[in-house]
C-alpha cells in the first residue's frame, strides 16, 4: 500500500521511509509560528527549558497582527515582551507596524513556507499553508514554545480524507463557497484529526488564492491539516518568492485513504454560513432577505488582491448602504499598495467603506468593527461563532467577496447576481 502526501511530508522530517496513520512520530519542523496573542505564552514556556538558545533564528516567526495597531495597554506590552525577545534572539522573521500583515497571508507571499515544509503555529489556522503542498498545522503555544527549544513536533499521523470535486463552478463561486459547502457536508468535526486532501478537476483549475482560502478553513471542519498537491500554478507562484529549495511529495495512487468523498460543483451556488456554526453552510439564493449592520471584508481567509479585486469591481460607482459599516481590510502591506496602486482603495472609499491597516483585527472580536447587541455582519472570515465578532447576541454570516459586497450595497444578504452592473467575477 503506498503513501498519502501528508503521510510522505512527515516521513521525510522523520528519516523515516515510510510513516502511517495513527503512529506517533517527532518529526523535525521548518517554521514554528506565533502571533501577538500566543508568542507571548510560547515564550514563557520556551524560557522554562533553560534552553541556552533557540533550535534555530531563522525557522522561528512572530507575526504582531490580532490586536495591532496596539489596541490598548496589555496588547502593547505583550508586543513589547515577544519584540525583546525577538532582539535578544536574533530571529530572522519577526513583523510588526509597517511590516506586519495577517500572518497566514503574510508567510506566502515573503516565501517563509515553501512545498513540502512542516510548519506549527499556535494559531488553528496555520493549515493555510497546505495551499503550497507543505504539512501545516496549529497546535497549542505551549508546543511552540517546546518547538522553539526542540526544533521538532510530537504528532500523531492523520488519516486521510480525499476530497474530489468535479463539475463546473457557478457564476460568483469560489473557494470559499467549496469549503463552507464542504463543511456543510461533514460538519464541523467531520474531518476530525485528519487531512483533508483537495483534489479533482475543479481544484486544477483554481487559483492560488481560491485554494489558500480552502486550506485555511479545513480547522472550522475539524482537519488536522488540509492540503493540495503542487502544479504548476503553486510553482509559479513559490519560484518567485521561495527563500528556500523545496522538495514535492505526491501521493501514491494506492495511497489509503480513511474515506473518498466526491462534490459536484455545479450544484454549488454561493454559500452562506448562518450563525452560529460555519457548518451551517445554506445557498445564498435560499435565504430570506435579512438586514445586516456591518460587512467586514478582509482576514487570512478571503483579505488578499484577489478577494479586493472582486469587491472592488462589485462595489465600483455604487455607494453602500446608509445603514451598514463597511470594513476592507488589505491582508498585508504587499496587498494594500497593490490595491492602491490598481485604484480598489479608491473605488472602496468613494462607495463609502473604511479602509484599514492590515490587521485580524475584528474576526477575533478584537478591535477595528466590534459587533453591539443585535448586530448582524456579512463577514469574509472564517468563524461565526457566539460572541466571535463582538456581542454574545450579535449575529455574524459568513461569506465569499461577492457576497458580502453586494450586502454592503444593498443592506441585506444579496446574492451578487442580483447586481446588474457588468461587474466580472
Amino acid at each position: 500500500m503506498g503513501s498519502t502526501i501528508t503521510e510522505k511530508i512527515l516521513a521525510s522530517h522523520c528519516g523515516k521511509k515510510v510513516v502511517k496513520a495513527g503512529e506517533f512520530i517527532e518529526p523535525k519542523i521548518d517554521i514554528s509560528l506565533s502571533n501577538d496573542v500566543t508568542a507571548p505564552i510560547a515564550i514563557k514556556e520556551y524560557l522554562k527549558t533553560n534552553t541556552k538558545k533557540v533550535f534555530d533564528k531563522n525557522k522561528i516567526v512572530f507575526v504582531m497582527d490580532h490586536f495591532t495597531p496596539n489596541k490598548d495597554i496589555n496588547s502593547a506590552e505583550n508586543v513589547k515582551f515577544v519584540r525583546e525577545f525577538a532582539k535578544k534572539e536574533k530571529i530572522l522573521h519577526y513583523y510588526e507596524g509597517g511590516n506586519v500583515g495577517v500572518e497566514h497571508a503574510l508567510l506566502p507571499e515573503k516565501g517563509i513556507v515553501v512545498p513540502g515544509d512542516i510548519v506549527v503555529g499556535a494559531d488553528s489556522h496555520t493549515c493555510t499553508y497546505g495551499a503550497l503542498g507543505a504539512f501545516a498545522t496549529g497546535v497549542g503555544s505551549t508546543d511552540i514554545g517546546a518547538s522553539m527549544s526542540t526544533g521538532k513536533i510530537w504528532l500523531k499521523v492523520p488519516q486521510t480524507i480525499k476530497f474530489v470535486y468535479k463539475g463546473k463552478l457557478n457564476k460568483w463561486v469560489s473557494g470559499k463557497d467549496l469549503i463552507l459547502y464542504t463543511i456543510g457536508k461533514i460538519g464541523v468535526d467531520g474531518a476530525l484529526y485528519q487531512a483533508m486532501e483537495f483534489t479533482g478537476e475543479v481544484i486544477n483549475k483554481l487559483n492560488m488564492n481560491d485554494r489558500f482560502t480552502m486550506a485555511n478553513m479545513a480547522i472550522e471542519a475539524g482537519g488536522k491539516s488540509g492540503i493540495f498537491h503542487v502544479d504548476k500554478k503553486t510553482i509559479d507562484y513559490v519560484s518567485k518568492r521561495a527563500l528556500r529549495k523545496f522538495k514535492i511529495f505526491e501521493s501514491d495512487k494506492d495511497a489509503e485513504y480513511v474515506d473518498t468523498i466526491e462534490i459536484n460543483c455545479s450544484e454549488i451556488y454561493p454559500q452562506v454560513s448562518v450563525p452560529f456554526l460555519p457548518s451551517n453552510a445554506k445557498s445564498v439564493k435560499s435565504l430570506k432577505k435579512t438586514y445586516i449592520d456591518q460587512v467586514v471584508i478582509g482576514s487570512c481567509t478571503n483579505g488578499r488582491i484577489e478577494d479586493l479585486r472582486i469587491a472592488a469591481s462589485i462595489m465600483k460607482n455604487k455607494k453602500v448602504h446608509k445603514d451598514v459599516r463597511t470594513l476592507i481590510i488589505p491582508a498585508t502591506p504587499q496587498v494594500y499598495s497593490d490595491a492602491l496602486k490598481e485604484g480598489l482603495l479608491k473605488i472602496f472609499m468613494d462607495a463609502g467603506a473604511i479602509v484599514s491597516a492590515p490587521t485580524c483585527g475584528p474576526c477575533l472580536g478584537g478591535h477595528m468593527g466590534i459587533l453591539a447587541s443585535g448586530e448582524k455582519c456579512v463577514a469574509t472570515t472564517n468563524r461565526n461563532f457566539v460572541g466571535r465578532m463582538g456581542h454574545v447576541k450579535s449575529e455574524l454570516f459568513l461569506a465569499n467577496p461577492a457576497v458580502a459586497a453586494t450586502s454592503a450595497i444593498k443592506g441585506y444578504i444579496a446574492d451578487p447576481n442580483e447586481l446588474n452592473n457588468g461587474a466580472k467575477k
